[in-house]
């Protein structure tokens, strides 16, 4: 199981553990990973993620997965994450056409 974000593409980063005499030692900054159930309210499925706690956030703030997805960069999402987005895109058109 990779340890990246599926809807903000968030990676582990590498740096350096710094002692007190000032040797450098490499390391990695893990993201806080967490395992939700998300729903889609106009595809009336739930999707299960893995995303970071700062992305739940957002998805919170954004109205909800339908408001984050419509607002992301394609590029960004996994690719799960971008055929929900086209999904929806697709089932939103529909029902702006009827």
């Amino acid at each position: 199981m990779s340890r990246r974000c599926e809807l903000t593409g968030t990676n582990r980063q590498i740096g350096h553990k710094v002692s007190h005499s000032n040797i450098k030692t490499k390391r990695e900054f893990k993201p806080n990973l967490i395992d939700v159930t998300l729903s889609s309210d106009a595809l009336g499925q739930n999707y299960k993620l893995r995303i970071t706690a700062a992305a739940l956030r957002t998805v919170d703030h954004r109205g909800g997965l339908d408001g984050f997805l419509l607002k992301a960069n394609e590029d960004e999402l996994s690719t799960r994450a971008a055929k929900i987005r086209r999904d929806l895109k697709k089932k939103l058109a529909e029902t702006a056409a009827a």
